[in-house]
């Protein structure tokens, strides 16, 4: 086994996720994991299991955990002969007497709750005992051994209730299993992730009791839950409703979109990455488009669009919801954009949207443009040549948002290109209604080539007017110049001009997992993406490799060569099939949020990002043959 990660979401905001061979690696890793405020406020309950079973030669053991200080025990992963992560995680063990028994994991979206479940299929009978191993504490924490937890269990027939801590949810264990009531710690288990990433690495968790069941010709079952989560019936017709439900998915990439699109309050939102990452306001939109546009997921793609035009505030939308207690921050300059992109391209999809919501949506259109036109926070406003102006010493305010001892590592203060080419997007999104946007947006296009393009170079400039600073400019290579000819519904460059941008950004940025946030040779170029948070934080967009960025630079390969049917075969072979390639390098079956920038571009970050999902998804629907991307101009 590899230690890859699965995950299974609940649709809530919460998850069971760990690795292929069983051993938990990060702080994140558990089988229920539940949000307390969808999608937020995340709590781990039960972290994981000891299983073995019980044989007159002594336990033979399922399971294996890592210890302090880096001793793997027992040795139940070297039992493990197969493992699948679809329809959902399931392993086959070799364990003596001739007996083969699968288990599986199983997560219904809609209910805070995991099934498991454990099957002979060959050799005689076998008594299997299970511990479940508890915390009850937030999951970017850790637990350790104190007087305080609660060990009391309540059993009734098929079912025992376990409340660790006041104020958490109740364990609701249903089973049809025996329990024996043997409470103990076990301590010190080591996560090598965390320790890599230069955070406490060491947990200590509660186990109440043993399960217990004649494993033979009935399977041994479980369901945890979230009090009040219980999933309706026994765990078979859940896993039959599930796997119902997952083979009418038409892919297995569209199938790991679901994991991102969950509920908030009585709205929708798309969870930014598992295991770590809330709802980010850029995120959602940038994701959204793939996710929901390109899979036809039009009544989610609704309702998230709602949730998040009821968030506005002076023509912003929320950087980030916090995962628990800290103030909601409007600090995203690029988020009410990509907002204003994904509405237009939803309401020309939707030409039956019911009027009312549709008006609700072009009104919040305009309230976002009418407030980045006129001034809102952080000094963006437009500028006299249609440009969009932003940001103030000290907040980071584009998606290149790391910050390192207080600073942000690439302040990008003045007209960050990208964010210019998303300003005159949703100009040209408000102008379908308002001849106000499309003048504007007529001076800001008239602007752009002029100010931006570095004929010495051969590219576009990465800001101007830095710091406000008028005619200045910032020339370092950095991909985000790709979203001047592709990413977005209109290109902002065209001809020759445009066609050098690709080329560079091909020659210099690109790799088989995305675009590298810097190019080689630039100063602060960091061909790792490794060390403390610190190391790390000065990394994440100072060369580090992003694959939601193949989005927008493979749609601007194709259109600068006129969005053939060939240029878009030859875009499948070239750049689609090896990134899908990647697929099952670290989260099975999805893509990371970021990799190295140097071979072997090892993965990192979350192992399970959405917007890197996203942009996949809506290259398959763009480079299919009865479907062309979005004409450039």
């Amino acid at each position: 086994m590899s230690g890859r990660e699965w995950l299974e979401a609940d649709g809530l905001g919460g998850y069971a996720c760990g690795t292929d061979d069983g051993i938990r690696t990060r702080r994140y890793h558990a089988l229920l994991c539940v949000a307390t405020t969808p999608p937020s406020g995340r709590v781990v309950l039960v972290n994981g299991i000891e299983a073995w079973l019980e044989t007159p030669t002594g336990p033979v053991f399922l399971s294996s955990h890592r210890y302090v200080p880096d001793v793997v025990a027992p040795d139940g992963a070297r039992r493990i002969v197969a493992f699948t992560p679809a329809p959902w995680p399931t392993w086959t063990y070799a364990v003596p007497g001739d007996r083969r028994i699968e288990h599986g994991v199983v997560v219904e979206p809609g209910r805070a709750a995991v099934g498991l479940y454990w099957r002979l299929c060959a050799g005689p009978p076998v008594v299997l005992a299970v511990r479940l191993l508890c915390s009850g504490r937030d999951h970017h924490a850790l637990h350790h051994a104190n007087p305080h937890f609660r060990f009391a269990a309540r059993v009734t027939p098929g079912r025992i209730v376990l409340e660790p801590y006041p104020g958490l949810p109740g364990i609701v264990v249903r089973t049809d299993g025996s329990y024996t009531h043997e409470p103990e710690w076990y301590r010190g288990f080591l996560y090598t992730e965390e320790r890599a990433r230069g955070l406490d690495c060491t947990e200590d968790l509660a186990t109440p009791g043993v399960l217990r069941w004649e494993l033979g010709a009935s399977e041994a079952t479980c369901i945890l839950a979230a009090a009040g989560h219980e999933p309706p019936g026994d765990l078979a017709a859940l896993r039959e409703r599930e796997r119902q439900r997952r083979a009418a998915f038409p892919s297995a990439l569209a199938r790991a979109a679901d994991a991102y699109v969950v509920r908030r309050g009585s709205g929708r939102t798309i969870v930014a990455g598992y295991p770590w990452f809330t709802d980010w306001g850029r995120d959602t939109f940038v994701a959204l488009r793939g996710l929901c546009l390109a899979t036809n997921r039009f009544d989610d793609a609704r309702a998230i669009a709602r949730t998040w035009a009821d968030t506005l505030s002076a023509g912003m939308l929320p950087n980030a919801f916090p995962d628990r207690g800290e103030p909601v921050e409007y600090n995203a300059v690029d988020a009410p954009l990509w907002f204003v992109v994904a509405v237009g391209e939803l309401v020309a999809a939707l030409p039956d949207l019911p009027a009312g919501e549709r008006r609700a949506l072009l009104e919040a259109v305009e309230a976002i443009l009418d407030a980045y036109a006129t001034g809102t926070r952080y000094g963006i406003r437009a500028d006299a040549d249609g440009l969009l102006a932003a940001g103030v010493p000290g907040v980071q305010l584009t998606w290149m948002d790391a910050k390192v001892d207080g600073r942000p590592v690439t302040p990008r203060v003045g007209k960050p290109v990208e964010v210019e080419a998303l300003w005159l997007n949703a100009l040209a999104v408000g102008g379908r209604a308002t001849p106000r946007w499309r003048e504007l947006g007529a001076r800001g296009r008239a602007t752009f080539a002029a100010r931006f393009w570095d004929d010495a170079r051969g590219w576009l400039h990465d800001v101007v007017d830095v710091d406000h600073q008028p005619g200045t400019a910032d020339p370092t290579l950095r991909p985000n110049q790709i979203f001047a000819v592709g990413g977005l519904p209109e290109s902002v460059l065209d001809g020759a001009r445009a066609r050098r941008v690709v080329d560079v950004v091909d020659a210099r940025l690109r790799t088989p997992l995305g675009l590298r946030s810097l190019a080689p040779g630039e100063p602060g170029y960091a061909a790792r993406y490794a060390g403390g948070p610190r190391e790390r934080d000065s990394a994440y967009h100072q060369g580090t490799v992003w694959p939601w960025l193949l989005g927008p630079f493979v749609e601007a390969w194709v259109r600068v060569r006129g969005t053939t049917s060939e240029a878009r075969r030859a875009a499948r072979a070239r750049f689609l099939a090896p990134l899908l390639a990647h697929l099952d390098d670290a989260g099975l079956g999805h893509l990371p949020e970021i990799a190295d920038a140097e071979p072997p571009h090892t993965p990192r970050g979350c192992p399970f990002q959405a917007w890197s999902v996203g942009e996949a998804l809506r290259l398959v629907r763009l480079l299919a043959d009865d479907r062309s991307p979005a004409p450039a101009g």
